[in-house]
């Protein structure tokens, strides 16, 4: 499991710890992991032309302690200092150390650039390694003048091969909440020290980010429970339901789906397979009679209840008892959907509302809140027009919205996209964060996989958050599996199930 802290949780973990400290003793452990770190991924540290880009506080300090580190070792470092401050300490351990410390700007600009002094520039344009150290956790908003150009001019050298590394996350992200509003600098790895922090699991900024490395430096006695959380395989595999001897189809869950239309029979056929794929004991679905028929062809497992087109809802009551309800994917949004969802949410069972049943909820929020769990698996759009917010607005504030919506509409929240966040309405929980997505996931019918996925994980028992992430780690890692560097469908994910259970659990089947 990889946590994540707050600002305010690091900087008072920090402050218990420093008191216990010799004075600059924490950040030379930081500094000491950076440096090794840097070391690690050059192809040689003597020689190396090393930049660091240094802001005035801490992180700027954690910089240029470990230029001095590596410029002790022959690389030539030369730190760019941005700001009237700089970290004297570490600067003057720069310097006797071999390094150079060069103004970001100088004199010897020409007439309407930005204001890059030309030995910055030169240095940029010729380093191996860039260090970025500008900005800290506490920064907000996009970089300024003149780190904004810094960035630009750090991203150009990194497109010609240059490596990047940002010191705790990179400058220019809102370490809480991974928002980017302007100039930031792109890195190839980040080093973090004592904990993660939520920016870096949640796009847009885990995209810039990079491969993340934790420096152990000693808060963790120190920290309390983490803001955002992202499972591993071995949290996955703890979670799973496993069925024991005595286990039939009832007890393994049995999942009530209401997918597909006479327009939509696919939908029906993709959930109903991510279900049963995703180890419900039974699955009975209600559906259009044409949907019916294709999904018979595909599951013949599946128990099969064809809706009265006039009567819809009747077919809810006629599908038999369930632990928990699947409904949206590929239903329409007409009366028949509607009349479809309220009769399931009307009942006591949790459910899951996928696709279009969530464009009927949003024209009909009067159907929330209810008493039993209820999980929603929204892409940025579906959730914008729940919300009434711009699909624009919440890909680049996920972290906000999916907690937001969560507490305003009673729910636990499945954001889909880049980075896939899981809110519940208890905000004394954390927000989980799936690592396994890729962009193979993006095409048509992957979420109706997913959705009978977590539905299947709901109907065995588990809580909504708990269902929601473990299903968007298995869909993640299927798709994965499934693609390998080449294009697939939703199908391809299906088959693909097994084998991400399988390695998530260690094939503990095989194993017994």
């Amino acid at each position: 499991m990889r946590r994540a802290h707050s600002v305010a949780a690091v900087r008072a973990a920090e402050q218990a710890l420093m008191a216990k400290l010799p004075h600059g003793a924490l950040m030379q452990r930081a500094a000491a992991g950076l440096a090794a770190t840097c070391a690690s991924v050059l192809d040689r540290v003597y020689g190396a032309r090393v930049v660091v880009l240094a802001g005035g506080g801490d992180n700027g300090g954690d910089a240029l302690y470990a230029g001095a580190r590596l410029a002790a070792r022959g690389a030539q470092v030369t730190a760019i200092a941005v700001g009237p401050r700089l970290h004297e300490a570490a600067a003057a351990e720069l310097i006797a150390r071999g390094g150079r410390v060069v103004a970001a700007t100088g004199d010897d600009v020409t007439t309407g650039d930005v204001g890059i002094g030309a030995g910055a520039r030169s240095a940029i344009a010729a380093a191996d390694l860039i260090v970025d150290g500008l900005t800290g956790i506490g920064g907000h908003g996009g970089l300024r003048e003149p780190a904004a150009t810094l960035a630009w001019l750090t991203d150009s050298a990194r497109r010609d091969g240059t490596l990047v590394i940002a010191v705790d996350l990179p400058s220019g992200i809102d370490a809480d909440t991974g928002e980017v509003t302007g100039a930031v600098i792109r890195a190839d790895l980040t080093v973090t020290f004592g904990t993660l922090k939520p920016g870096l699991l949640v796009d847009p900024g885990a995209e810039r980010a990079g491969p993340t490395e934790l420096i152990d430096i000693g808060l963790g006695p120190y920290l309390p429970a983490p803001a955002v959380v992202s499972l591993q395989a071995a949290d996955v595999a703890a979670m799973l339901p496993h069925p024991s001897a005595e286990s039939d189809k009832y007890r393994r869950g049995v999942l009530g789906l209401v997918a597909g239309s006479e327009q939509y029979t696919g939908a029906a056929v993709l959930s109903a397979g991510g279900a049963i794929k995703g180890g419900a004991g039974m699955v009975r679905m209600v559906s259009a009679a044409p949907a019916i028929g294709v999904v018979r062809q595909h599951w013949p497992e599946a128990v099969l209840t064809a809706y009265d087109p006039d009567r819809p809802g009747d077919g809810i009551e006629a599908a038999g008892r369930v632990q928990a309800w699947t409904i949206g994917p590929g239903i329409g949004t007409g009366d028949i959907a509607h009349d479809l969802l309220a009769t399931v949410l009307a009942s006591e069972m949790p459910v899951l509302i996928d696709a279009d049943g969530l464009t009927v909820l949003a024209a009909h929020r009067e159907l929330l809140p209810r008493r039993a769990p209820t999980l929603i698996t929204p892409h940025a759009g579906e959730l914008g027009r729940l919300v009434k917010a711009d699909r624009s607005d919440i890909e680049g504030r996920r972290l906000y919205y999916a907690t937001a919506a969560a507490a305003e509409l009673g729910v636990t929240v499945l954001l889909k996209g880049s980075t896939t966040v899981i809110a519940d309405p208890d905000a004394t929980r954390p927000v989980l964060v799936n690592s396994t997505g890729s962009s193979w996931l993006a095409t048509a019918g992957s979420g109706d996989v997913l959705s009978g996925l977590a539905g299947s994980l709901l109907a065995q028992g588990l809580a909504p958050l708990e269902a929601a992430a473990v299903a968007a780690y298995l869909h993640g890692l299927a798709g994965r599996l499934a693609a390998a560097d080449a294009p697939i469908g939703a199908s391809d994910m299906l088959a693909a199930i097994p084998a991400a259970i399988r390695a998530s659990t260690g094939d503990r089947v095989l194993q017994g």
